[in-house]
């Protein structure tokens, strides 16, 4: 297989500006023009920062120019309370940061996806989480108006069902609406089936809605909705293709590992075995994608985590208890 073949149909999905990263091994120690990295861990959970500051480290990590923050942890899969806790905290530093760069009088949430498919669900039950506020902002006592920002909150549905592109109906409301700032929630793909529900995804740099399933429609970005757009997704999925790749990569690393012979694999590049996989799936599996089993429980979990992390950043004048008793 030529190395040009291979480069035009290797394209594991992955909306994860993390493992784009990864895979080109940019780290903090890697001198990369236009890509900047910076890790920290607190307990278990690791906050990455992936800055790409101009056309060349768009170009290199195949990522729009913006800033992408990921917090990640194994233990967001499971219902542990101090996980949880810890999440929150680090997810509303991440948004505040973003607040504080904006500085929005105005915002406008939009929950992405189909609230019928369960892996899709994640930005409409975020959404329904946010504490609302434009309707009630001139009629609150000054005690509390100067607490709330003015946020409003839609969920657009998907293409399939409305007929309308996300992006056309976002700008609708935004021009009627005027916010100062657009946040978007939506669920993404991942690259490796390890991050599926274990990372939460921060970024100024816009969102392409079902581009991590195949199904990339109009973007949302600063561009198209004349204001700046945040968004926060979490990967639900991988296509079964990279699923099996990430997977032959184990076997393979095992393999090597015990000095054993691993046959016509070990001698393939990752991009050429992920084209093989992908050859041998397609008639069988053919846009296939794979989530977990416990996925149910997991979406509500993610999805109060990031609308109770959201309310922190957009009503600083809150605390917990008064946000808890608004949703």
């Amino acid at each position: 297989m030529s190395k040009k073949k291979k480069a035009k149909i290797f394209s594991p999905r992955t909306d994860l500006a993390l493992e784009a990263c990864e895979r080109l091994d940019i780290n903090e120690d890697s001198a990369v023009e236009g890509v900047m990295v910076k890790t920290r861990e607190n307990g278990g959970t690791i906050i990455t920062s992936v800055e790409i500051i101009n056309e060349e480290g768009a170009r290199i990590c195949g990522k729009p120019i913006g800033k992408y923050i990921t917090v990640e942890d194994r233990a967001l899969r499971t219902n542990d309370p101090e996980t949880k806790e810890r999440i929150i905290e680090e997810t509303a530093i991440s948004l505040k940061e973003f607040m504080k760069k904006y500085k929005p009088r105005k915002v406008l949430v939009a929950g992405l996806g189909n609230g019928s498919i369960t892996p899709d669900a994640l930005g409409p039950k975020a959404a329904s989480g946010v504490i609302v506020t434009r309707h009630l902002k001139n009629t609150l006592p000054k005690t509390i108006r100067n607490k709330v920002s003015s946020v409003s909150a839609i969920t657009p549905g998907v293409m399939g069902i409305t007929g309308i592109e996300t992006a056309e109906v976002l700008s609708g409301t935004a021009e009627r609406a005027k916010p100062d700032l657009i946040v978007v929630i939506d669920a993404l793909a991942a690259g490796k089936f390890s991050r599926l529900n274990t990372v939460i995804q921060m970024t100024d740099g816009g969102i392409s809605p079902g581009a991590g399933v195949g199904n990339k429609r109009a973007e949302i970005n600063k561009k198209t909705m004349g204001v700046p757009v945040i968004a926060i997704g979490v990967p639900t999925v991988v296509d079964a293709a990279t699923l099996v790749n990430d997977t032959m990569d184990r076997i393979l690393s095992e393999v090597n590992a015990a000095g054993a012979e691993a046959g016509v694999f070990n001698g393939l590049e990752p991009g050429e075995r992920y084209a093989l996989i992908n050859e041998m799936l397609t008639p069988y599996a053919e846009n296939m994608f794979v989530t977990p089993k416990e996925v149910d429980a997991v979406i509500d979990r993610l999805a109060l985590i990031i609308s109770t992390a959201l309310n922190m950043a957009l009503h600083p004048g809150l605390d917990r208890k008064d946000i808890e008793l608004f949703v």
